[in-house]
């Protein structure tokens, strides 16, 4: 089953996230010099060739050196830029991990630090080119905003405030073109989650590219069993916004967390931990990329292969429902 191809006609499709922040990026630096695209011999997966000829001054190439890249971005934040240090998430979040502790949060460096090919973007280039730790090891460092934007929408509108934000910032982007997953909501803002399908049944809380296969399930459930499902976009891992998360799990429904991460010490970790320690007692399901050797494949086949799809969900829904 293909679920890189639109599936529902009431869905507009979009582009790759990762070229929506390239084009937001030009758009930005072109009244504002003091935006600095800096990368690490990445400008072409991603998507900043047309920004790097448009604004040849404003874009720093450091090589395959993640380590470099965090610190020459952070001497520019320091001076007063506007920057975005650009790298595949996988190395970015590894290899560069005490730069961005060090020398952007615990330095209080406004570097915007932007994961590209995230998750399992790479599909078959296999566990080494998987970026399934991120969220973990950036929820542990304090002073730092973590952000996955599931559209074109929130992508756009994440890269324009991180432009404005005088704080670190994690945001990671996938490279499949993703539809508009609700244009009635045109609300964004980091911390606070957006609700892109209602419903008092059943609650599926996901974040980036498993907001659409999250949609897909709920429409499905509602149309097979009358189940209608809440589906929200947490695009804001860190800090996480409790207070929606409260309202969703307060009538007591069973609740889904999906993420293209490892099942430990990501999204779902965070939410459960939030609404145990508050005393709610909610079924509730973590879907994720297990503790295992990753298995190889496209990232649609690695997401039907772990229940990140449509079926997949339609199916744990239907058993937390007990239907």
């Amino acid at each position: 089953m293909e679920l890189d191809k639109i599936e529902e006609k009431d869905l507009k499709m979009g582009k790759a996230n990762q070229e929506v922040f390239s084009e937001t990026m030009q758009a930005l630096a072109e009244t504002d010099r003091n935006i600095i695209a800096v990368t690490s011999d990445s400008r072409g997966s991603g998507k900043l060739v047309p920004f790097g000829q448009k604004y040849p001054n404003q874009i720093v190439e450091v090589g395959i050196a993640e380590q470099n890249l965090v610190g020459v971005a952070s001497g520019l934040a320091s001076a007063g830029k506007k920057v975005f240090a650009i790298s595949p998430a996988c190395f970015l979040s590894a290899r560069a991990l005490e730069q961005i502790k060090n020398d952007v949060c615990y330095s209080d460096n406004p570097v915007t630090l932007v994961g590209i090919s995230s998750g399992v973007s790479y599909g078959a280039l296999g566990t080494t080119h998987h970026s399934l730790h991120d969220y973990a090891v950036l929820r542990a460092i304090n002073n730092i905003t973590i952000v996955a934007p599931a559209d074109n929408f929130e992508t756009e509108q994440a890269v324009r405030l991180a432009a404005e934000h005088d704080k670190p910032i994690y945001m990671r982007f996938g490279k499949k073109a993703m539809p508009f997953l609700d244009e009635n909501n045109k609300r964004f803002e980091f911390g606070k989650g957006r609700l892109v399908r209602e419903g008092n049944d059943l609650a599926i809380i996901a974040s980036g590219e498993t907001v659409y296969p999250a949609w897909l399930a709920a429409k499905k459930l509602e149309d097979e069993h009358g189940i209608k499902t809440a589906v929200v976009s947490m695009h804001t891992i860190k800090p996480l916004d409790v207070k929606l998360l409260e309202d969703l799990a307060s009538n007591e429904r069973p609740i889904i967390t999906v993420e293209e991460h490892m099942v430990n010490g990501g999204l779902g970790e965070a939410c459960a931990s939030h609404l145990f320690q508050k005393g709610f007692r909610n079924p509730f399901k973590i879907v994720g990329i297990p503790d295992e050797y990753t298995v190889t494949g496209s990232q649609v086949e690695i997401f039907n292969h772990y229940g990140i799809s449509k079926e997949g969900l339609y199916e744990i829904g239907k058993k937390l429902l007990k239907i």
